[in-house]
């Protein structure tokens, strides 16, 4: 009967991308015995509540090989119909070519871009141990599920593995457990010629417990090595299964060719012959169907833990209350009144301090309240300021609100989407800006799959002085603000802080990238009505009668706008001050707000400390900008300033230059 179900995942896959003529079939026919012994036998799901907080997360890190994932959800009995199996890579199916985050159900993350989904269930699986000692109690485990992450060579080849696998091995992940699909076939052909590592010692290495050369296509072999794997609580374990690519088909099988295109229906009727498998594609015989349905044992599992969790309702309500709180994903019923009390505190302090040291300030007001806030900084603590009085490092056991992640900026921004995907936590991170490049397909990924991560990125500009022009961010700021679906906030003093972190912490269909100053920046006074447009993305922040031009600043470049206006005041020129802190949720205003912030007829000047192109939606080809279109220097920050012409003089001459 195994053999049965193992080559219906064979036939599905091969069908539905011989239907669409693109994908790759090989590995989920290689990995079809694997994901029998995982899915069949070992993993905790039910397909009924696929949201079921207990359950067990399965990541397919080798995201081209999505009709695995599609073929178990649907088999398994996910609401996953066979005429989405049929429309495989077709327009607004829910089978896309690599797995998508909230599409089907069941699907835990966006794979493809090989090795993150690997970092995505070191992410889970922190999560998974923060709220376990957070919320379980003598008696009532109510977290305490496991993460199974399949991955292939090329997961294995991106750095990407080595950040989150070496951070997994320090923190001792026991409930991690990757299955290696080692078929030695990548798409350039055979990998012995460009991949000759010895895996298993690299992951001991780490700190991994490894179960090496386990036959991937003997369902028991595969079984025995996960249950050896489960036994290990102080390491995560690599199962090392050895596969044949395409397995079942006569001409196709341990090559390239299995890889990432169609068998063609020729091969595809020999494979049809080859494994014994009767049916017309996209039909599976009901006793196969029976002998996949998870339904069952998935709904028991869940009952049984919706009865521990009642008891463990009567015991500890308030723990309870906090878990189903913090699952929702739903803020504390005092956020908007804490938030409130706290701007005031901010407001009275009149501070003029960098804009990193604010974030610091904020995160040290909004966190007693906010339980779920899990930082971090890749190896940049002290300069990014992440740290708060309350923070607790994760370490090798118990739980923690605080990661260590080393000098990994890419696995600490893809781990962090791993920490949202799993529920109960928001998770922030922080490096220099410069650095946001090492972390960018990860800022892609949160913003394809509108989560909720909050990157951290300090020392924005030419303003950090003395490092040089490898750490002094000229393009990343608008490189950011290009991304769809990432908002980005570049607040000018403590006030627009604040309010950057309440937003980003408020928001629930997207990432937030929050850019903060190396550098002292001037307190700005604000009236209440002010103060509540930050949240709008940009607002008036100084205004005058009749203005003959509207100046657009943010972060540390708000002050120069300021000094100009004094100064052009001074000549009888009255301008406008306006403040751009989040310009996307600038954009996302009513149209009237827009025109009633950037008057139409007026013209436009532009004042940021990086690449200019960006602005010249705002000012138009007839605005000017104040803006840096090359590398900086190395020198003190107000030099530099000054050298680039970032001076309240330029600001005004930019002002005079529109007006004539």
């Amino acid at each position: 009967m195994s053999q049965d179900l193992t080559n219906a995942i064979r036939a599905l896959a091969m069908d539905a991308v011989q239907a669409a003529n693109s994908g790759h079939p090989g590995m989920p026919m290689g990995m079809a015995e694997i994901a029998l012994a995982l899915w069949g036998r070992n993993l905790r799901h039910n397909p009924a509540n696929p949201q079921w907080p207990d359950r067990d997360r399965f990541v397919l890190s080798n995201g081209h090989g999505s009709m695995l994932l599609y073929a178990l959800l649907h088999l398994t009995g996910y609401d996953l119909s066979m005429d989405e199996l049929r429309r495989f890579r077709q327009l607004h199916s829910k089978t896309p070519g690599h797995p998508e985050y909230g599409l089907a159900p069941g699907v835990e993350t966006t794979t493809g871009p090989l090795g993150q989904g690997l970092a995505n269930s070191v992410g889970m699986a922190i999560a998974e141990r923060i709220l376990a000692a957070e919320f379980n109690r003598p008696g009532f485990d109510i977290v305490d599920h496991r993460t199974y992450v399949s991955v292939g060579d090329g997961c294995l080849m991106e750095g990407i593995s080595h950040e989150a696998c070496s951070l997994a091995g320090a923190l001792a992940l026991g409930k991690l457990i990757a299955l290696y699909d080692d078929n030695k076939i990548s798409i350039d052909g055979e990998v012995k010629d460009w991949f000759r590592d010895d895996t298993p010692k690299r992951f001991e290495a780490y700190g991994w417990h490894v179960i090496a050369n386990v036959d991937g296509h003997d369902v028991e072999s595969v079984d025995r090595a996960i249950g050896a794997a489960k036994a290990v609580a102080d390491k995560p374990s690599l199962i090392c299964c050895k596969t044949v690519i395409g397995k079942g088909a006569p001409k196709r099988a341990g090559t390239a060719k299995a890889h990432g295109e169609a068998l063609g229906a020729e091969e595809v009727a020999a494979t049809r012959a080859a494994i014994g498998w009767r049916y017309p594609p996209f039909e599976v015989p009901q006793q196969i169907y029976d002998g996949w349905d998870a339904k069952k044992r998935g709904s028991a599992l869940e009952r049984a833990w919706n009865d521990k969790f009642a008891a463990y309702q009567k015991a500890h309500p308030e723990l309870a209350r906090e878990f189903r709180r913090r699952v929702a994903g739903e803020l504390p019923a005092n956020w908007s009144a804490h938030c409130q009390l706290l701007l005031e505190k901010i407001i009275a302090k009149t501070e003029s301090i960098a804009t990193r040291k604010a974030s610091q300030n904020a995160i040290e007001g909004l966190a007693p309240v906010l339980p779920e806030l899990v930082g971090g900084s890749a190896d940049l603590t002290g300069s990014n300021l992440t740290l708060w009085s309350g923070s607790k490092p994760v370490g090798r056991g118990g739980g923690g609100n605080y990661i260590y992640y080393g000098v990994r900026e890419f696995g600490m921004s893809a781990v962090m989407n791993g920490l949202a995907l799993h529920g109960g936590i928001i998770p922030y991170g922080g490096t220099f800006l410069t650095f946001s490049d090492y972390s960018r397909n990860a800022l892609r990924m949160a913003a394809l799959m509108r989560i909720r991560s909050i990157f951290v990125f300090t020392h924005d500009s030419i303003g950090l002085g003395e490092d040089g022009p490898t750490h002094q961010s000229i393009e990343h700021a608008s490189a950011l603000r290009l991304t769809p679906g990432m908002d980005v906030w570049r607040p000018c003093d403590p006030v627009e802080a604040a309010l950057a972190w309440m937003v980003a912490i408020e928001r629930q269909d997207g990432p937030t990238s929050l850019l903060f100053t190396r550098q002292n920046v001037p307190f700005q006074k604000r009236d209440a009505h002010t103060v509540s447009a930050i949240r709008r993305g940009g607002y008036v922040l100084s205004d005058a009668q009749e203005p003959k031009a509207i100046i657009l600043a943010t972060g540390s470049e708000v002050q120069l706008a300021l000094g100009a206006k004094q100064k052009l005041a001074e000549e009888g020129i009255s301008v406008r001050v306006v403040s751009m802190p989040c310009t996307s949720i600038f954009d996302r205003q009513p149209p009237m707000y827009r025109d009633v912030v950037l008057i139409p007829t007026l013209p436009k000047v532009a004042v940021e400390a990086g690449v200019s192109d960006y602005w010249r939606k705002y000012v138009g080809l007839e605005g000017a900008i104040v803006g840096i279109d090359r590398y900086g220097e190395s020198a003190p920050g107000a030099k530099l300033f000054e050298y680039f012409g970032f001076t309240v003089e330029n600001v005004v001459n930019a002002v005079r230059s529109v007006l004539k």
